[in-house]
């Protein structure tokens, strides 16, 4: 549904988007994560054509959007950190403005269209009022309402819950979660909780480039070590161990002994593995406990600086 190619975004000297490649699926909740200023608005307004990249290619269903983006658009409805809503209006008078603006096609009737999409977003009690009258919760699905109009199969979401109350937020959730049944949906945050609560794959970015690409949202194996022995050998040597995605370091647990964090692939035998490694090379093993790796770790991870590549640290 959405391909993106080696994307690069320059201002200036400062680069906001770096090489950035990855694909999304029909019906995937697709999470963008990172820590502010990691380039994930910046992605999500060339995705939606509203900047054009450096370089790189954004496809949409198929279709070059830097070649033909008026026909790429159709399939996009986008939703920016600030709806752009006009506040002198009613939610329906509104509506059929954007209806207007995104010259949906003849075939569709207007009103009917409008009523289906506030039925949904559960705006039907309030159409008739005026948007500057509204809460923050029913702005933000006025709107998400506004990115509904035409239908389109992809929905880009930017920060869609950022300052609304708790319980506006657990509403706003349950409505995202609602609309991947008829939409591919692209949403972006700093925010972890939002992230895990409602999406089916996770891309963590970091200073513009792609830190991390998790296929779920969930946790994974994790393995805290403690090891008597040199860091960088033991790094290496607990990086190699069929199973093992990544290796940490963790900081000090006692003069001259390190804890290692381990990333494991999920319900993969590694124990014995560690224990044989340590002891054949000559080191001390003092601590060795399984846990499981929050998304708060994975992020940490994956936005500290540092990975573990094939046997080696390298600076991201």
């Amino acid at each position: 549904m959405i391909e993106v190619k080696h994307l690069v975004k320059r201002y200036g000297e400062k680069v906001a988007v770096n090489d950035l490649s990855f694909t999304v699926q029909d019906g995937e909740i697709l999470g963008f994560l990172g820590p502010n200023g990691a380039g994930k608005s910046t992605t999500m307004n060339i995705l939606t054509g509203y900047l054009s990249a450096t370089s790189g290619e954004v496809r949409i269903d198929g279709v070059d959007i830097a070649e033909e983006p008026e026909r790429a658009k159709k399939n996009i409805g986008y939703l920016p950190e600030i709806p752009p809503l006009y506040t002198d209006m009613t939610v329906e008078e509104y509506l059929r403005f954007v209806f207007r603006l995104k010259k949906v096609g003849r075939d569709v009737k207007r009103d009917a269209h409008i009523a289906d999409i506030c039925e949904r977003v559960y705006l039907r009690e309030v159409k008739g009022r005026l948007i500057r009258n509204l809460s923050k919760g029913y702005r933000q699905r006025v709107g998400i309402a506004q990115a509904m109009i035409g239908d389109p199969k992809i929905l880009i979401l930017d920060e869609p819950t950022v300052g609304l109350d708790p319980k506006q937020i657990l509403e706003i959730r349950d409505l995202i979660r609602s609309l991947r049944a008829r939409h591919t949906i692209v949403l972006s945050s700093h925010i972890l909780q939002e992230i895990q609560a409602v999406c089916t794959r996770i891309l963590i970015i970091n200073e513009g480039r792609l830190a991390a690409d998790e296929c779920e949202a969930g946790q994974r194996d994790r393995y805290r070590v403690l090891v008597e022995g040199p860091k960088s050998r033991v790094v290496a040597g607990l990086g190699q161990l069929p199973g093992v995605q990544s290796v940490r370091i963790a900081g000090e647990a006692e003069p001259g002994v390190v804890r290692y964090l381990l990333a494991v692939e999920p319900g993969y035998p590694i124990r014995r593995a560690v224990f044989d490694r340590v002891v054949q090379s000559g080191w001390r093993l003092l601590g060795l406990e399984q846990g499981r790796e929050s998304l708060e770790e994975r992020f940490l991870m994956a936005t500290s600086g540092q990975r573990f590549v094939q046997g080696r640290e390298e600076e991201l």
